[in-house]
């Protein structure tokens, strides 16, 4: 059933011929139109003040306390979800166990110690998206795995390479400084730490804080919300994998259609009284095939065999011609349809891909039509952009949902929830009854660094790495950054796009370790980039910004875009658009060489820097 504001524009799709390029490229257009915004990333408020509840972590036991750490290591990491743990684990392979993690949550997990919701999992296959598998033994349950086996598996990881003995669990960063005198940098925690380190890695995640939309009276509703990423179980009751017995009896809404609501939509639908989806824009839903792991064809995999199916589903996404599809997914599918043997980028837009992209999304919205019984819903279920505009999502149960008489999708037009009330959510003046307002409204992205970190970061003369980057960011290999020596980031601007971020998060890992290990072997005091290496990088990833920005303004607004407003500076702060398999050959080709380009190397032996070669 879907519910739709009286809009003397509104149409259903039928009247678009599926094969008339032009049309649907038009009806492209005009759905982007209804979605453009002013506001871009302010239509969202942080999870802070006077929503600071939000972002409470329902997971750790009240009443924790312990005394201040004054300590001092080689290497702090921190964050503790799979890349903080790949880089530690890289760390200690290569010798280096003088190390410190921390994290802010109770637990190793990143987002899989924070999303917790029901129906949780990795829309990656699993084989390929959980790390170590033949290091710690293990093969996945099903293809696709669910939050809680992801979560008991970075558990698994801590205990295998003794990481819980060398971190500072439930730990929020507040400060990080450079002191020039000593070549230490100093990290302070909430609880009064003060550790003095010579390196550090930032693994937090590009997806950390999450966010709320700025949908006035959010702050008066007298029902039960929350944020997806902290799902409140003692309201709920049930398990990630559904039984929400608190729901019985509740009228439920949920604001947002993106990824997770997709996977956590149909166990509300299973469980609630009403359940009302709140959508702006439909997201495009793929066929995810899930099934358990077959016992034979795991007793045929041989050593090495993780690492040949990691690199195998890379270059297919990639655009790199493999003899097999190893993986088998929609995601290989998908990008072997828009990409193969034409060796294109993500931000490239020519006739030929338009025409094959076209053919994927027709196939999406094919599969709505066969799966949706009613017409008006299915109509409003269906995506009208680019497969890449948005998140592509992948499930089995989202859109037979939408059969259920209780789910009610109210399809908004594009323009959004208008007001929140004591009572519930108005669309279009009409207001929606509810106990319970869930939002599934994602996390903070494009925001700028700092402020997703929640505390600034001050190198060398005191200078913060606000004020650096205040014109655009600035790095070699979206790692490193001149005047904040010995500091390194993983994953986030400047690095490419993950589409599985733990191959990606391992070989930054790798990459961390190999040019740690060289300065503690050969008594290198600091290591940064010189000015010239950071402007050739800098130079090279807006090598792809006027591609990047044609697609970009082709699309309905989502992070992916800087929500409709994508500009050469949002392409500065963004992503390495060259491909995931170009970053990563990048970066093994320069440890080949062994002559750490781009670097600036200052010895204890002679604190006079190398001077800059260009």
């Amino acid at each position: 059933m879907t519910q739709a504001p009286n809009d003397a524009n509104s149409r259903t799709d039928d009247a678009v011929d599926a094969t008339d390029t032009e049309a649907l490229l038009r009806r492209y257009r005009e759905e982007r139109a209804k979605r453009l915004r002013e506001d871009g990333n302010q239509q969202f408020r942080s999870a802070e003040a006077a929503l600071a509840r939000y972002a409470d972590d329902p997971w750790s036991s009240p009443g924790f306390s312990r005394n201040a750490v004054h300590e001092d290591v080689d290497v702090i990491v921190i964050g503790g979800g799979l890349g903080g743990l790949l880089i530690a684990v890289r760390l200690i392979e290569s010798g280096i166990t003088n190390l410190r993690l921390i994290e802010k949550g109770a637990d190793f997990g990143g987002t899989w110690y924070w999303n917790r919701y029901p129906g949780a999992a990795c829309d990656i296959e699993s084989y390929i998206y959980m790390p170590l598998l033949e290091e710690l033994g293990y093969i996945p349950r099903e293809k696709y795995a669910s939050a809680p086996e992801i979560f008991a598996h970075c558990q698994a990881i801590g205990r295998a390479y003794d990481l819980y003995s060398r971190s500072l669990l439930r730990t929020a960063v507040v400060g990080l400084r450079w002191s020039e005198d000593v070549g230490r940098w100093t990290v302070e925690t909430e609880w009064g730490d003060a550790i003095s380190t010579r390196f550090v890695c930032i693994a937090a995640g590009p997806l950390l804080r999450p966010k709320l939309p700025a949908i006035p009276g959010i702050e008066h509703f007298r029902g039960r919300s929350f944020h997806t990423s902290r799902w409140d179980y003692a309201y709920t009751g049930g398990d990630a994998h559904g039984n929400l017995p608190g729901l019985l009896d509740k009228r439920v809404g949920v604001i947002g259609t993106g990824a997770t609501a997709v996977q956590c939509v149909p166990a509300l639908g299973r469980s609630a009284k009403h359940l009302y989806v709140f959508q702006r824009t439909p997201s495009s839903v793929g066929v995810r095939a899930n099934r358990p792991t077959d016992p034979q064809w795991a007793a045929t995999l041989k050593p090495g065999w993780q690492k040949k199916r990691m690199e195998n589903f890379c270059a297919l996404i990639s655009g790199i011609p493999q003899k097999e599809d190893l993986v088998q997914d929609g995601w290989t599918e998908g990008f072997q349809r828009l990409l193969s043997n034409q060796n294109l980028s993500i931000g490239d837009h020519e006739e030929v891909r338009q025409k094959a992209d076209i053919l994927q999304m027709n196939q999406i919205r094919a599969r709505v039509d066969a799966v949706v019984r009613d017409k008006a819903t299915a109509a409003a279920l269906k995506p009208f952009y680019n497969w890449f505009c948005k998140r592509p999502c992948f499930h089995d149960e989202y859109l037979d949902s939408f059969n259920r008489p209780n789910v009610t999708l109210v399809d908004t037009q594009g323009r959004g929830v208008e007001r929140i009330t004591e009572r519930g959510a108005v669309v279009a003046g009409i207001e929606y009854p509810l106990d319970c307002l869930i939002y599934a409204t994602g996390f903070e992205f494009g925001t700028g660094h700092t402020r997703e970190l929640g505390y600034e970061i001050y190198g060398r003369r005191g200078i913060s790495q606000s004020a650096a980057w205040q014109g655009g960011v600035k790095s070699l290999h979206g790692m490193h950054s001149r005047g904040f020596p010995n500091r390194f980031i993983l994953c986030n601007a400047h690095s490419a796009p993950a589409v599985n971020y733990t191959v990606l998060a391992d070989e930054v890992g790798r990459h961390l370790a190999y040019i740690i290990k060289h300065c503690l072997d050969h008594q290198i005091r600091t290591v940064e980039p010189f000015a010239s290496a950071e402007e050739d990088w800098v130079h090279h990833v807006m090598s792809f910004a006027d591609a990047s920005i044609k697609f970009a303004s082709t699309c309905t607004p989502s992070f992916l875009n800087s929500e409709g407003q994508a500009s050469r500076l949002s392409v500065q702060n963004g992503f390495y658009l060259g491909g995931q398999a170009a970053y990563v050959s990048i970066l093994r080709k320069w440890r080949e060489n062994g002559d750490l380009a781009g670097l600036e190397l200052e010895r204890f032996s002679d604190l006079k820097p190398q001077r800059d070669p260009q």
